[in-house]
């Protein structure tokens, strides 16, 4: 095999791995050429399943055991590979990650501004570019297939803002607390989205503070073993969501497997301006697909027609209509920002059965 075909099997080992489909290119090739070396890159087409245990690498691999361990290792520590004990069974599982979400993350998460981090961040903006072309190339039939992937997050609101009668229908997974009281490992990390943006000189408008987003448990384990993140102590992590709230950003929970029904494995604090699938949303990469249990809803009487809550509002989904604020639905994911900003109390979180928010992405020109 040459060396092109061992690339771009890579590649497509890399993107099968993930959760959003990505054209391969020479963009993608070369950010992978950038992130790993040709030895592991060489090893990474190992993954036929995003998943496996080491048995099953040892069955794949004609490395010895000391070298597939320490494969694996630099493998890891480099935020191509990230492994966990399973749950069920305590087995180490080794997980291919993906470009994004997966591989982003992790290349970001300790901070860094060495060259190979500004270089990795402007290859990153680049293949975003060529993701929304390809989007907007195929917009109806992107359109069609995104509607059947599950959502990435769950959008859980600012813990101030549900508070009041329907206190006792809460539950203790809808309070940023309760999440955060869940777990006895966390860690917090840079923000990669935010990162992302500093590297290349794009610099968030929203808040100055990096060192926000917040892993739990055993992906916590291991973002502070391979020095990704650093542990915490509960009430530092609840402190940084309340600063989180008070500037204006979302607070995101990502679920293992994407499956709400499990716990959660991280909490992002997210603007519109930096974060992933905002980012991505707006680009008119993809589309806006969330898990929510809260609406925004607008109390004529106290409302001032100040604006504020559309200024806040980061799916810009609330306007001045016919001298009233209307909160546009469909485009609402319950986040509480509008609610938390709001000067006259004017708007109350209505609680709502768990519900799925899909926004097709904006047609934009290339």
């Amino acid at each position: 095999m040459n060396n092109n075909d061992m690339w771009n099997q890579t590649a497509q080992t890399v993107v099968n791995a993930g959760l959003i489909p990505i054209p391969i290119s020479e963009t993608l090739i070369g950010l992978l050429q950038v992130m790993m070396s040709q030895e592991q890159a060489d090893f990474v087409r190992h993954f036929d399943k995003p998943s496996l245990n080491i048995d099953q690498l040892k069955e794949r691999s004609d490395l010895a055991e000391h070298e597939l361990m320490k494969m694996l290792d630099s493998l890891m520590f480099d935020g191509i590979v990230v492994g966990i004990p399973s749950r069920s069974t305590g087995i180490m599982v080794y997980r291919l990650l993906g470009p994004f979400p997966g591989m982003f993350e992790y290349t970001n998460l300790r901070g860094e501004t060495g060259e190979k981090q500004k270089k990795l961040a402007r290859l990153f903006e680049k293949l975003f570019d060529e993701m929304r072309n390809f989007t907007q190339e195929n917009y109806d039939l992107y359109v069609k297939h995104a509607r059947e992937f599950p959502p990435i997050v769950r959008v859980v609101p600012i813990e101030e803002e549900i508070a009041g009668p329907a206190t006792d229908k809460i539950m203790p997974i809808e309070e940023v607390s309760g999440i955060i009281d869940k777990f006895d490992e966390i860690a917090v990390a840079h923000c990669y989205c935010r990162h992302s943006k500093d590297l290349v000189d794009e610099s968030c408008s929203i808040t100055d503070e990096r060192l926000n987003c917040l892993l739990l448990g055993k992906s916590a384990q291991f973002a502070s073993e391979y020095k990704f993140a650093r542990m915490i102590s509960k009430e530092e992590a609840k402190a940084i969501l309340i600063k989180s709230s008070d500037e204006g950003l979302v607070h995101k929970a990502f679920h293992i497997h994407l499956d709400t029904g499990r716990d959660e494995e991280a909490i992002c604090n997210c603007c519109k301006c930096c974060c992933g699938p905002f980012q991505l949303y707006y680009r008119g990469v993809s589309a806006y697909h969330c898990h929510t249990n809260y609406l925004a809803e607008i109390d004529d009487d106290r409302c001032t027609l100040c604006e504020e809550c559309i200024e806040a509002c980061p799916m810009e989904t609330i306007e001045l209509s016919d001298d009233r604020v209307i909160v546009g639905e469909s485009k609402c994911i319950g986040c509480g920002v509008c609610a938390h900003q709001c000067s006259e109390d004017a708007i109350v979180m209505k609680r709502t059965e768990s519900r799925q928010v899909f926004v097709p992405p904006p047609r934009v020109e290339a």
